[in-house]
C-alpha cells in the first residue's frame, strides 16, 4: 500500500503533508491554475476530507519502485456517487513534488465544487487565524 493511500485512509493530514516536498504542486479538478506549497495542500485536503463522505481506494496503478502512481477512489458527495483518481509524483526521496486529481462523473464533480469551495474557504480562515 503506498504510504499516501495509508495516510489518507487513516484521515491523518499531518502524515500526509509530511509525504510532500515543500514545493509540491497540486492540480485540482475544479480550479484553473495549480496549487504550490506543502501548507497550502494541506489546507485544501483538510477540506477534501469534509466533503468526501466513505471514501475507499479501489485500486493502486504502479510499480513500487516507480516515481509516478495512479490510486483509484470511490466516495460520495451526498447522495451522489464520484470517482476519482490521485495522480502521483515522487522525487527519488519519496516525497511527492506532483499531485493530480481527476474527478468523474460531471454530476458529481459540480456539488464537490460547490461544496468545497465553502469548506476550502472555512479552511483557509482557519489556518490564517492560526498563524
Amino acid at each position: 500500500m503506498h504510504p499516501f493511500r495509508a495516510a489518507v485512509e487513516a484521515k491523518d493530514v499531518d502524515a500526509i503533508s509530511r509525504l510532500f516536498t515543500d514545493d509540491i504542486v497540486f492540480r485540482s479538478p475544479i480550479a484553473h491554475k495549480p496549487y504550490e506549497g506543502r501548507e497550502m495542500v494541506a489546507v485544501i485536503l483538510r477540506a477534501v476530507m469534509q466533503v468526501f463522505e466513505d471514501l475507499t481506494y479501489e485500486r493502486e496503478i504502479g510499480d513500487e519502485t516507480a516515481n509516478d502512481h495512479a490510486l483509484v477512489f470511490n466516495a460520495r458527495i451526498g447522495e451522489l456517487q464520484i470517482q476519482g483518481c490521485d495522480f502521483l509524483h515522487t522525487r527519488e526521496d519519496g516525497l511527492i513534488d506532483e499531485f493530480t486529481v481527476m474527478l468523474r462523473p460531471l454530476k458529481a464533480t459540480m456539488a464537490f465544487a460547490e461544496k468545497m469551495s465553502v469548506k476550502f474557504a472555512e479552511a483557509v480562515n482557519a489556518s490564517t487565524s492560526q498563524s
